[in-house]
């Protein structure tokens, strides 16, 4: 796998568009539509939301997103790879990328919502492999057979300048 690099992105390019309407397909394809939580171009620009594409040798290979709740809880929204690349380490790297930055934002908590259908069961791991467990409904869901939510707290973000 060549080298990744994550990079804010401001949703404009042709080729993360096409992922998210992969994605937005994806989730309709395996949800019903009132549990399909993906979001779509415009509301991954509200300014509550920092949204991050990968890349390797000029080609997109997944995205993921971290929502503030408030000042001390955020969301992983929109985490996708790309069909070609998976399995490569991409979701992982992204993710790692979003819990880096809430811990350095100072958030104390990081939940998320995905499917509970056997289509979801590698991203259910993956966030397991992460230390997040299973929980209620947070912020705006509500008790879904369909959903999925887990959280996780957050270590403190280190002082600048403190030797621990």
């Amino acid at each position: 796998m060549p080298l990744l690099h994550i990079r804010l992105d401001d949703l404009r390019g042709p080729e993360i568009r096409a992922l998210l309407e992969e994605h937005l397909a994806d989730m309709r394809r395996i949800s019903p539509p009132e549990s399909v939580h993906a979001l779509d171009l415009d509301a991954l620009r509200r300014p509550e939301i920092s949204f991050w594409t990968v890349w390797a040798g000029g080609e997109l290979l997944g995205c993921g997103a971290l929502k503030q709740l408030d000042s001390r809880h955020g969301e992983i929204k929109s985490m996708r790879t790309a069909a070609a690349h998976r399995g490569k380490g991409v979701a992982r790297a992204v993710l790692a990328h979003a819990v880096d930055e809430a811990v350095r934002r100072g958030y104390g908590r990081l939940s998320l919502e995905t499917g509970s259908q056997p289509d979801f069961e590698p991203a259910r791991r993956l966030y397991s492999s992460f230390g997040f467990t299973f929980c209620g409904p947070f912020a705006d869901y509500a008790e879904d057979p369909n959903s999925v939510f887990m959280t996780r707290a957050l270590p403190a973000a280190p002082v600048p300048g403190d030797p621990k």
